[in-house]
C-alpha cells in the first residue's frame, strides 16, 4: 500500500489566497458586520459599559474601544481584525465582543495602521502597545485572538522575539490564531504584495511558523473546514512547529465554516471557538 500524500503544487498565489471568490454572497458580508457591530456599540454606550476610541499611540489608527462586562472582569481579551494588513478597523467588529463579555472578560479590540502606510513589523509593534495599554487598565490574565491577518498579529505576540514588556507577557494565558497567517513567505508571491512591501527578511521575521514560542505559550489555531487549502495548511502548520518545542498547541477545523463566517460564533458565550478564546 502506499502512503505517499503528494501536495498540489501551487501555480495561481492570487488564487490560493483569495477567499471572497469561494463564498457566496462573500459582498454581503462587510456590511453586515457594520451594521451589527454598530448597533452593539450604541446598546453597550447606553448601559456605560462602553469606551470608544481610546488612544493608545499617537498614530491616528492607535486607537480601541473597550468594552465591560456587567461585573468585576475575570481578565483582558482582546481581538485584533484581519483584512490582509490592508482593510477595516475595529469598528466592523464590536459584535464579536459579546460572547466573551457575556462571559466575563474585558474586551479590547483595537485598530492599527494598514499597508502601505506601515508595514507588518510596525504593526506587530502597535499591537504590542495596544496590549500593553489596555493591560494597564484590567487586571488579571490575558487572553488573544485574532482572525486572519489578526491571527498573524496575535500568534506574533507570543514568539520569543515579541515587542511585548516582559510584565506583559507573563500575563498571557491564551492565544486563539482564527485563521491566521503564520508564514508570510507566499504572499510575496501575491499582488497584495504591491501594497504590503514584504521581503524576504521581513516574512521571515515576522512570521510566527519560523520564530520559537515564548515558554508556556498556549495556542490554539482554528480555521473553518470550507476555507480554502492553503488556510487550512497554515493553520495546521503553526500548531504542528511550535509543538516541537514543548508548549500547549492544538489546531481545530470548524465544520461548516469559511473564511468569512468562522468569526461568527465569538458572540456566542457558550460556543466552542469562545470557550477556547475567553470562557
Amino acid at each position: 500500500m502506499n502512503s505517499d500524500v503528494k501536495q498540489p503544487l501551487i501555480k495561481d498565489w492570487d488564487d490560493a489566497y483569495s477567499n471572497g471568490a469561494y463564498i457566496d454572497g462573500a459582498d454581503d458580508f462587510p456590511p453586515r458586520w457594520a451594521a451589527l457591530a454598530a448597533a452593539f456599540r450604541e446598546e453597550l454606550t447606553a448601559l456605560g459599559r462602553a469606551k470608544l476610541d481610546l488612544s493608545y499611540g499617537d498614530a491616528p489608527r492607535e486607537q480601541m474601544d473597550l468594552f465591560m462586562p456587567e461585573s468585576l472582569p475575570k481578565g483582558l481579551a482582546m481581538f485584533v481584525h484581519g483584512g490582509y494588513w490592508m482593510a477595516f478597523d475595529k469598528s466592523s467588529w464590536s459584535h464579536l465582543a459579546k460572547g466573551a463579555l457575556d462571559n466575563g472578560w474585558a474586551v479590547a479590540l483595537p485598530s492599527y495602521t494598514l499597508a502601505p502606510d506601515a508595514s507588518l513589523t510596525q504593526m506587530t509593534g502597535q499591537i504590542a502597545r495596544a496590549i500593553e495599554f489596555a493591560a494597564a487598565k484590567i487586571d488579571g490574565p490575558i487572553r488573544l485572538s485574532g482572525h486572519s491577518a489578526g491571527g498573524h498579529l496575535v500568534s506574533r505576540q507570543i514568539c520569543s522575539e515579541t515587542p511585548l514588556q516582559r510584565f506583559v507577557q507573563k500575563r498571557i494565558e491564551k492565544v486563539v490564531s482564527i485563521s491566521g497567517l503564520h508564514d508570510l513567505r507566499p504572499l510575496m508571491n501575491t499582488k497584495m504584495n504591491e501594497t504590503l512591501y514584504l521581503d524576504e527578511d521581513e516574512a521571515m521575521a515576522e512570521s510566527a511558523a519560523l520564530q520559537r514560542p515564548m515558554e508556556d505559550s498556549d495556542l490554539m489555531c482554528w480555521v473553518g473546514a470550507d476555507e480554502r487549502p492553503e488556510f487550512l495548511r497554515q493553520n495546521k502548520l503553526l500548531a504542528e512547529i511550535w509543538a516541537g518545542f514543548g508548549v500547549q498547541t492544538e489546531w481545530h477545523e470548524e465544520a461548516e465554516r469559511h473564511h468569512f463566517n468562522v468569526i461568527d460564533d465569538l458572540a456566542d458565550a457558550k460556543s466552542a471557538l469562545c470557550q477556547q478564546f475567553a470562557p
